[in-house]
């Protein structure tokens, strides 16, 4: 059996006291307790946030934990309003050209991209930190779009009428149409940087949707790979993160659910579930440090949701 110095290269320490400040993956017997102690990430958790100005479901969202933009959606009608997010509130800033509903997004808060909307739009807008401009549009027209990237690197996939496994690659001022996804679907949501590396997951399979679907793919910028599937099939959800490292929380299961999983570039693993179940939410952040927003409870919802994960002490084995 291989032993913890043959891994680490070290032997473990035996303290007559937990260190001070030890660091992360660091292990240590404590005599005092007999208690094999370690420093590790710990379980994430979910907090109340600042709710946004304007309840509203089938929004985007894009951004950081504590810098993010949410733009468009509804409320009984498709709205243009933009807010940004500082980590605790929700400021309006300048509004979207043209109201919209069931779109995408992705980027920074200084610099992000949205597309798509209801009925087929192909419309897309890019967001400099101050204000919108519209910007070239997409080659098939699709609400309840999935996107991921950043402005001059995104990616579009899915999406209605119909069950669409379309997908386009935007470079800042055109999109060009690439690969399709193995499985078509209207309510999918992904994450990534670039559109080049993106993560796709959830959605459903059938107009109208009977099938719910928790398939992911992984995109390497040329094809793309079916991977293991989410624990709870969903759609409606949102996501944050990374191709390797991804968050995925609330949609409908076909009811709605607060279920939250991450990723970790192979399975998919259970997390605390959001304080409130929706769909039709947005998300923004990491996977570490992610961020839901607005959606439906049912009913519109104006709530925000902070998931955090944290480095602290964990007791690995009891000796007494």
């Amino acid at each position: 059996m291989t032993t913890y110095k043959e891994i680490s290269g070290q032997l473990i320490r035996t303290l007559s006291s937990d260190p001070a400040n030890p660091l992360e993956g660091q292990i240590w017997y404590n005599s005092t307790i007999g208690v094999l102690k370690g420093q590790a990430l710990l379980p994430g958790a979910w907090s109340s946030g600042g709710n946004v100005n304007t309840a509203r479901e089938g929004l985007a969202g894009f951004g950081l934990q504590t810098a993010a933009i949410a733009a468009g959606g509804e409320t009984t009608v498709a709205v243009a309003s933009t807010e940004s997010y500082d980590g605790s509130s929700w400021t309006n800033v300048a509004s979207m050209n043209t109201a919209n509903r069931g779109i995408s997004g992705a980027g920074t808060q200084t610099a992000g991209v949205v597309f798509g909307g209801f009925p087929a739009q192909t419309n897309t807008e890019k967001w400099d930190g101050s204000s919108w401009t519209a910007s070239g549009a997409l080659n098939t027209g699709r609400f309840n779009v999935g996107g991921a990237g950043s402005q001059t690197s995104a990616l579009a996939f899915g999406g209605s009428p119909g069950v669409k496994s379309d997908v386009e690659a935007f470079n800042g001022t055109s999109w060009t149409s690439v690969t399709s996804l193995n499985t078509g679907r209207v309510g999918v949501r992904g994450a990534g940087t670039v559109n080049t590396a993106v993560l796709v997951f959830g959605g459903y399979t059938s107009s109208p949707p009977t099938v719910v679907s928790g398939a992911t793919e992984s995109w390497n910028g040329t094809a793309w790979t079916t991977l293991n599937s989410l624990n709870t099939a969903r759609y409606a959800l949102a996501g944050a993160g990374t191709q390797a490292l991804a968050l995925a929380f609330g949609g409908n299961s076909p009811a709605s659910t607060a279920a939250t999983e991450s990723w970790d570039g192979t399975n998919w693993s259970t997390e605390q579930s959001m304080g409130t179940a929706r769909a039709g939410l947005a998300g923004a952040g990491t996977q570490a440090a992610g961020l839901a927003f607005a959606g439906t409870v049912p009913g519109i919802s104006n709530l925000t949701e902070e998931f955090s994960e944290t480095i602290g002490t964990q007791t690995l084995d009891t000796t007494t």
